[in-house]
């Protein structure tokens, strides 16, 4: 008998993002968007999840959240 490690990974949409991150909807797309002054190259990038919805990692979110912590 084979031992397997499976990982879940748990997928937020953007309803549950704002709410783990205190976040509004702009203010997550303006760190994604390099244009933008408020750009934030190490905030986690989505996960294509079907043609037109997205979600985000939670334990990539977690990580950001953490070096969050770290820089204050």
């Amino acid at each position: 008998m084979e031992n397997t490690l499976q990982t879940y990974h748990n997928v937020l949409r953007l309803k549950k993002l704002k709410i783990k991150t205190g976040l509004s909807g702009a203010s997550i797309y303006n760190k994604l968007n390099p244009k933008c002054k408020y750009f934030d190259a190490s905030f986690p990038r989505p996960i294509k999840l079907g043609s037109s919805a997205v979600g985000w990692l939670e334990s990539e979110i977690d990580a950001w959240l953490g070096s969050r912590r770290e820089l204050s």
